[in-house]
């Protein structure tokens, strides 16, 4: 396909001179809002346009799979409009819906099948299914392709075992799950159980190591691999194997990697492996026909507790580039132009980000107007800071007809937060939605249905065996299941070999051998459907042998009946999988479950307010942000006050929690916070002290001023606005309030007012409420009727 118009021409210089880069290192410093994900998508599409390169040699690593499903997504309509004017001379949009399937499907199959585009984990767990099996750790386990994937819960539940039954170590010394963290973090290094000995010798450190050590001997006899291990191991095999290495070295030519600040080191150590085939001296490498093309941004690395590495983004010129000074440099392009947010927010967010010294220089520079000042809240505590921001949003929602839920976030700095506002969203009737809750692949009855899954695709998964074994019960009790695992463990046997083998069964489990036999028949008849049914018909068929539908429907209460239909909606996953997908096999498809994050179950236009901590909102944006709890101790939290390091990167934070709102920004702190069962006098965020003050209003704003002039806020019914201004008038701006008038609020109830501040049509009212003590008021807003 050759392009048949300019299809870079509406590209900004900056992004166009990214986009344009072909081989060699390339780091591109992308602010908020500055259409990254279009650079990456139209860098791909440059690639094999103009530059001919195939599609199987470009990998793209993205921090979420929703962003990997919006780039494959863009990148099939882009290519769809080049066919269609190339083959009619018309737009897409302007050919018949048959057409347009069918250049959409071509496109699919010529270019996007192929790409490689997905996060670390998903990418390289593919990687993994082709090569584990000639990769050894320094026990010389292996593994083969049909390795499980253990998830968070799986990986605590092993490390328990171990720590409190195998090695009888105090659980209170050594919790599981500070244990379970040392391990994560010691992989993320790039660390084996020998490696954190001893670089950690003492007494706790060479304990957690021998955990480490048995943890890895039990995930090997499982054929498992956790999260960790999906980065590491390539690693190790690539280091082990200079032919697998070399192959894959071979096979991506063009490497493109998202969110590169929020790297850690054993990610970084994967890039560069694939870059330079292994190869450290920087005059041997053969940058023809390859190149290495990395996005991010320092001021946006706010995951240091994963262990993440910024610094690996501020060293790229050193590692890759030409190391020259910015306005010299060809091997970096800064994307600073801002297309998300207004510019008084986007001012706002330069002038705190300024205050951090580790960081790549640069502004934010808007495209749109200036919009309203920011909103700077201080209520009396945390219980008014909510009705504060939930009365905000009320009025909001009234004043614009064409503003959703949806356009509504609350962010917080920790989850503990969400509470006062969930009871006041649940007392107004308002839809939300807690972004970073309950994972539907966290509930209990689909981690149960697929650890059968799981136990099906791969027999040796001893902890899905377990799961399941008695899930619905079967009549096998916890000494028959301690006896057939103490067997399998002394023979040194998976458990599966045990439970296949119905002369041991009946020998080791008595009367409960029925129970064991059916079990282990319904496993082995489900194992010899894999490679003839599709993954939908084999979840419908163990669900129902199983008995697990049935006992949910014979239990008859609510709460079965919310199971029964969230098991009902992993079946609708399983058709939309399909749907989706060319490989659908049940291995896959247990591959894509492990491999989903919160930020990809967020619907977007989602018709509910979103709460989530300022951790979950990288990457989203909304019409209007409200930004709370800003208060020493909260935020910045009292861990970051005495360390420069930390307290940059709550910087940070604010940073990206400001950047999110694309009109309108509020900003609200207490005057006191209960903190751990008393009431503590809070003292506000330094954060606030370094906002540009003229940007800043300290008041409650009157919406659908002037300044709204474009925007998703600007979009109101002028007769309603009219009639809302008329009405405001009549029962507030006309009245004379005056000191001693007893008035009755629509939420704080019967009051007396003690201060009139201002004149004329700028006023505020200090009111006293009997069980809500002082409160200032706007009338404007504020719907107060006197009391006679």
């Amino acid at each position: 396909m050759t392009p048949t118009t300019d299809f870079l021409s509406h590209l900004n210089p900056s992004q166009r001179q990214a986009v344009q880069h072909f081989c060699g290192p390339l780091l591109v410093i992308a602010g908020a809002g500055s259409g990254k994900t279009r650079a990456l998508t139209y860098r791909i599409a440059n690639l094999i346009l103009k530059h001919r390169v195939d599609p199987e040699n470009i990998l793209a690593v993205t921090f979420t799979n929703k962003a990997a499903r919006e780039m494959k997504e863009r990148i099939q309509k882009l290519f769809a409009q080049q066919l269609a004017m190339q083959e009619y001379g018309q737009p897409l949009e302007g050919l018949p819906a048959h057409e347009q399937t069918s250049l959409r499907s071509h496109v699919y199959k010529t270019y996007i099948k192929n790409l490689w585009i997905g996060t670390f984990h998903s990418l390289f767990s593919r990687i993994l299914r082709f090569d584990v099996e000639k990769y050894y750790d320094e026990k010389g386990h292996q593994w083969n392709r049909n390795f499980s994937i253990f998830d968070e819960s799986d990986a605590q539940s092993l490390v328990k075992e171990i720590v409190t039954k195998q090695l009888n170590l105090d659980d209170k010394k050594f919790e599981p799950r500070s244990v379970r963290y040392a391990i994560s973090n010691a992989k993320n290094q790039g660390l084996s159980p020998q490696d954190l000995e001893k670089e950690q010798p003492n007494y706790r450190g060479r304990v957690i190591a021998e955990v480490y050590s048995h943890y890895q001997d039990r995930l090997a006899v499982n054929n498992a691999l956790d999260f960790d291990d999906l980065i590491l191991v390539p690693v190790r095999l690539f280091q082990q194997n200079e032919q697998v290495l070399g192959y894959w070295h071979r096979r991506f030519h063009h490497i493109l990697v998202d969110e590169y600040q929020d790297t850690n080191r054993i990610q970084y150590e994967l890039i560069r492996l694939l870059v330079t085939n292994g190869e450290t001296r920087k005059s041997e490498w053969d940058w023809r026909n390859r190149s290495v093309f990395v996005v991010g941004d320092a001021d946006q690395s706010i995951y240091s507790f994963r262990m993440a590495d910024f610094t690996i983004l501020l060293n790229f010129q050193e590692d890759f580039g030409d190391g020259l000074l910015d306005e010299d440099t060809r091997t970096m392009v800064k994307l600073e132009e801002n297309y998300r947010s207004r510019e008084n927010i986007l001012q706002a967010a330069n002038q705190l980000i300024e205050n951090n010294t580790q960081r790549i220089d640069k502004v934010l520079k808007p495209t749109r107007g200036a919009g309203e000042q920011i909103y700077c809240y201080k209520a009396d505590d945390e219980i008014a800071e909510a009705e504060f921001v939930v009365n905000q949003l009320r009025s909001l929602e009234r004043q614009y007809p064409d503003i959703k839920w949806g356009s509504f976030a609350i962010l917080y700095r920790t989850n503990a937060q969400s509470r006062p506002f969930e009871e006041s969203l649940v007392r107004w009737g308002i839809p939300y939605t807690i972004v970073g809750g309950l994972k539907f692949y966290d509930r209990k009855e689909i981690k149960d249905v697929l650890a059968y899954l799981r136990a099906i695709v791969n027999p040796f998964d001893t902890v899905s065996l377990l799961r399941v074994i008695n899930t619905p019960r079967r009549g096998i009790g916890k000494a028959t299941i301690d006896a057939l695992v103490t067997a399998a463990q002394q023979l040194s046997l998976p458990l599966w070999e045990i439970l296949s083998d119905e002369t041991s069964v009946n020998t080791l489990a008595g009367r409960s051998a029925k129970g064991v036999n059916s079990f282990a028949q319904l496993i082995g008849h489900w194992q010899e459907q894999v490679d003839t049914l599709s993954p939908s018909e084999i979840v419908q068929g163990v669900m129902e042998d199983s008995g697990y539908i049935k006992d949910l429907q014979n239990q008859g209460t609510d709460e079965s009946l919310d199971r029964l239909q969230n098991v009902q909606e992993l079946y609708n996953a399983v058709l939309q999988f399909e749907e989706e997908n060319e490989d659908v096999t049940l291995g896959a498809f247990l591959a894509s479950t492990a491999l989903t994050s919160d930020l990809d179950n967020l619907k977007e236009g989602q018709a509910a307010v979103s709460l989530l901590t300022l951790h979950a909102s990288k990457g989203l944006e909304f019409p209007v942000v409200f930004l709370v709890g800003l208060e020493q101790g909260l935020f910045p939290n009292f861990r970051s006050l005495d360390n420069p390091d930390s307290l940059e990167e709550e910087r940070r934070l604010c940073y990206v929690g400001i950047t999110r709102a694309q009109e309108l920004l509020y900003l609200t702190h207490t005057r006191e916070r209960r903190l751990y069962g008393s009431r503590e006098p809070a003292i506000s965020s330094q954060f606030l002290s370094e906002l540009p003050e003229e940007l800043l209003a300290f008041r409650l704003p009157s919406h659908g001023s002037k300044n709204h002039s474009t925007g998703v806020l600007a979009q109101r019914s002028s007769r309603r606005s009219t009639q809302a201004g008329m009405d405001s008038v009549s029962t507030n701006q006309a009245q004379n309030w005056t000191v001693g008038d007893r008035i009755l609020h629509k939420t704080f109830g019967i009051g007396e007012i003690t201060h009139v501040f201002g004149s004329g049509s700028k006023i505020s009212l200090a009111i006293k409420f009997p069980s809500l003590g002082q409160k200032i008021i706007d009338p404007k807003i504020a719907q107060l009727q006197r009391m006679d």
